[in-house]
């Protein structure tokens, strides 16, 4: 696997070895010692899936404390990360990747990032390994589409959950 940096400290966009062949093709989705060799020393707890149809946008959610490891299943989405470290350089700031069932790539937000992710194809099966165990008092949300972040999502009528129509803006949450 090759893992690459990318602009915000601590985001990882990590490309799989995949071996295929006429029968189809095999790959490693997660080898600690690879992951820890490239500056990912987390220790996963929970795996998580989600499923849902073109349009739809999930987030921006964060959870105190908690890492992921985002990998498309199948379909393709637009995955995007908010920097939320009140002393970061990069704070308030966001990055965005495209994840699929072709490359296979993975997306890894530390803790510290507001994560969201916008459906594009017809559906889309998401996996994501974390680093702690669900806890209520512990989540968090910023509105998908603040002025503040800017974000340019592809899509301006997205299906959205009551939660994510609700969430509160970013400077109501650190301002």
């Amino acid at each position: 696997m090759f893992a690459t940096c990318l602009k915000l400290d601590g985001l990882k966009l990590i490309e799989p070895r995949i071996f295929g062949d006429e029968r189809g093709f095999f790959l490693e989705t997660y080898r600690q010692p690879l992951y820890v060799d490239a500056g990912i020393d987390v220790a996963f707890v929970q795996d998580n899936m989600s499923f849902s149809k073109k349009g739809t946008i999930r987030g921006l959610h964060f959870q105190t404390g908690q890492a992921k490891l985002v990998s498309v299943l199948n379909g393709k989405i637009w995955d995007v990360a908010v920097d939320i470290r009140p002393d970061s350089p990069t704070f308030g700031q966001w990055e965005a990747v495209e994840l699929d069932d072709q490359k296979r790539r993975q997306f890894f937000v530390p803790a510290g990032f507001a994560h969201g992710f916008c459906i594009l194809s017809e559906t889309a099966l998401i996996q994501y390994k974390v680093n702690t165990i669900y806890d209520p008092k512990a989540e968090g949300s910023i509105r998908w589409n603040d002025p503040f972040l800017n974000i340019p999502w592809p899509f301006q009528e997205p299906i959205l959950s009551q939660r994510d129509q609700q969430s509160p803006f970013f400077q109501e949450v650190y301002g």
